[in-house]
């Protein structure tokens, strides 16, 4: 406003058309341009070898990447598994007699939901790319952060491709494990036995770093998140939202 006094009608009209330019920026939907723009014709091309591999959306958090991978994963066809974890106070935690287990059942465990650690409710199906969230073969490639490929869904093993690091092309078989979460906002221990995996079409961007992705989008909202070395070893084209 304070632009335009004074100005003549060519100026104004410039400045008018630029505050209309940023008060639209963010509208629409943000999710499902970036979900066309790094995976387009995903159902035509989700068993394409390679197709996951160069691809990615970022978000600075979880609860955007859960939300980003909810819609992706209803897009795959074919039918969805559900597999529960069997949730548990830690031993340790009983030697307290201050400490009273009543107040923790299952069912308040089953709704924690932590960095690094799987969902109580993990839902998968073949050809979904996951994340591997703890490290069970370093020297064949499965670490913490390696991408796979659901290739079959059993009862006690899922069945996976590797589609990043070094050992692309491998095939792997995940198991259940019992795992504890190792940071400290919890004011108890508990254990959590489930597969240590996450859908990842969309991953924090501090999961992202060291990555080489080709086509990248990032979900950004009031974040400043472009902190050095986010972006390092990535070739990258990207759309913001």
């Amino acid at each position: 406003m304070r632009l335009t006094v004074g100005s003549d009608s060519s100026t104004v009209h410039r400045i008018t058309g630029f505050s209309n330019w940023l008060l639209d920026i963010g509208e629409g939907d943000p999710i499902g341009s970036l979900i066309n723009f790094v995976y387009p014709s995903i159902l035509q091309n989700f068993n394409i070898a390679g197709y996951f591999q160069e691809r990615a959306i970022l978000a600075p958090k979880n609860e955007v990447v859960q939300e980003i991978n909810d819609q992706l994963l209803k897009l795959i066809p074919g039918e969805q598994k559900e597999y529960l974890s069997s949730d548990s106070l830690c031993q340790s935690e009983f030697v307290n007699d201050q400490f009273d287990s009543n107040l923790y059942p299952p069912n308040v465990l089953n709704g924690l939901k932590i960095s690094g650690m799987p969902n109580h409710n993990l839902i998968l199906k073949v050809g979904v790319p996951v994340m591997l969230l703890r490290n069970i073969d370093q020297k064949n490639g499965l670490c913490n952060g390696t991408r796979l490929q659901v290739i079959s869904l059993g009862k006690q093993v899922i069945e996976a491709v590797i589609i990043s690091g070094s050992n692309i092309g491998n095939r792997t078989f995940i198991p259940r494990m019992s795992l504890t979460p190792t940071e400290n906002k919890i004011p108890f221990k508990f254990q959590r036995r489930q597969f240590p995996l996450a859908v990842c079409f969309a991953m924090t961007i501090n999961k992202s770093q060291g990555r080489k992705v080709m086509i990248l989008a990032t979900y950004l909202y009031a974040y400043d998140i472009f902190f050095h070395g986010c972006y390092d070893e990535m070739n990258t084209s990207v759309l913001t939202g």
